[in-house]
């Protein structure tokens, strides 16, 4: 895995502090792939010499995070897939309405087949899960699993942190611990307790902040947009320990305000 570290934050100066540790690459791709619901799938026109087609593509996901698709013979990008069966999905951070390009983001790169029999009815559950849907069509006669076989994945973290990931090391890793309650806990900080945010970013890292809004949290730690001034900047605040479910983050957060006002 080749990873870009993301640039440090700080408050003016020529001078950065290290990056603060994060979940690895691996880690981070493998969560956005769980949070995700709905890629853009990249295939190769077969009317136009393999020029790339875009696709909307809801998804699934199996037991080594490989998308898994519901898709019809009948639809443009599955018979460009049955002719060429090079693929892209292209999935973006879920419920990000900001910059971009500062959102998170995975393109996995691989060859899509259909789903073995053996394997199929696992498929269906998780996928049926994630889309409810689709049960109307499912059992349509031109519908059929397939599965993007991973051979390379390409994670942006937002600016300044990027790189490959290897598709071992995705299959290896396990989404973030908090990452189906992250959404909750992040909306309860925002609006119960932006005070101890501003405290976190004073006492923790040595941020002058004014104001302070949590945008994301992970077992390691947690992230926030910070106004000094008439200047935003990100931050990232750790844990002193790993907080593996939602208790033990939420006394991690309440013994930080404890220290922080001490």
């Amino acid at each position: 895995m080749h990873e870009v570290p993301t640039s440090a934050d700080h408050v003016g100066g020529g001078d950065r502090p290290p990056p603060v540790p994060e979940p690895p690459f691996a880690e981070r791709t493998r969560t956005l792939v769980h949070l995700g619901r709905v890629g853009t799938l990249s295939t190769r026109l077969r009317q136009h010499d393999g020029t790339p087609f875009g696709s909307v593509a809801p998804y699934g996901s199996d037991a080594t995070g490989a998308p898994t698709l519901l898709i019809s013979r009948l639809a443009v990008h599955t018979q460009n897939l049955l002719a060429d069966a090079r693929a892209s999905l292209l999935v973006t951070q879920p419920g990000w309405d900001e910059d971009p390009l500062a959102g998170a983001r995975v393109t996995l790169v691989g060859r899509v087949a259909l789903v073995p029999d053996g394997e199929r009815a696992g498929v269906r559950e998780d996928y049926l899960g994630r889309h409810e849907n689709a049960r109307y069509w499912v059992d349509f006669g031109d519908f059929a699993f397939y599965r993007l076989a991973i051979e390379a994945l390409y994670y942006v973290a937002g600016f300044g942190a990027m790189g490959w990931v290897e598709p071992a090391d995705y299959a290896a890793a396990a989404p973030d611990p908090l990452a189906d309650h992250a959404a909750a806990m992040i909306a309860h900080m925002n609006a119960d307790h932006a005070e101890s945010l501003v405290l976190y970013c004073r006492h923790f890292a040595g941020v002058a902040a004014e104001a302070a809004t949590m945008t994301g949290i992970d077992r390691m730690g947690f992230r926030v947009r910070v106004r000094v001034g008439d200047r935003l900047q990100g931050l990232r605040i750790n844990f002193p320990h790993d907080a593996r479910t939602p208790a033990e983050a939420r006394a991690v957060l309440v013994d930080m305000v404890r220290q922080a006002r001490a």
